[in-house]
């Protein structure tokens, strides 16, 4: 469907951090390494903590209510979606740095989905909830880079 309104790209996301979640359990439950099944558990936490932020904006709504309800149109639907669909099937394991690769350029995408959203908001709060929840993605990414870093130096 060409018109969404952005609570749905908001849930979209929140939905698409909890597959991630679950994703993350089963692969920590296959055979991996001590390390490699650690971070995978540290992942899976992470993603259930973005659902739940996520989650919070749809069901507080508060401030942003009027920003949720913003219809926007997009020919190109959520441009991102095939492309994390494929990084959470190919998803290596092998090695820290592997699961570490993979999770990063999934919340990039993510990032890349929300700039996405700013250049093509129609309204000043579309664009600054955007920019919002860009940032506090691109701050999580770091935090998620640094934390995982410390594993794989333990």
């Amino acid at each position: 469907m060409r018109f969404h309104r952005v609570k749905e790209l908001v849930a979209w996301a929140a939905d698409y951090h909890r597959g991630l979640a679950e994703r993350y359990d089963r692969l920590a439950a296959g055979d991996v390494s001590d390390r490699v099944r650690m971070a995978l558990e540290y992942l899976a936490e992470h993603e259930r903590k973005m659902q739940t932020e996520l989650t919070r904006y749809l069901d507080e709504g508060g401030d942003h209510r009027k920003v949720l309800e913003t219809w926007f149109d997009d020919p190109a639907d959520f441009p991102h979606a095939p492309t994390l669909d494929r990084l959470t099937e190919c998803m290596a394991c092998d090695s820290v740095q592997d699961v570490l690769a993979t999770a990063l350029t999934m919340h990039r995408t993510l990032q890349d989905l929300y700039a996405h959203r700013i250049e093509q908001a129609s309204i000043e709060a579309e664009r600054e909830f955007f920019a919002a929840l860009a940032s506090g993605h691109e701050a999580e990414v770091r935090r998620l880079a640094r934390d995982m870093q410390r594993l794989e130096d333990y």
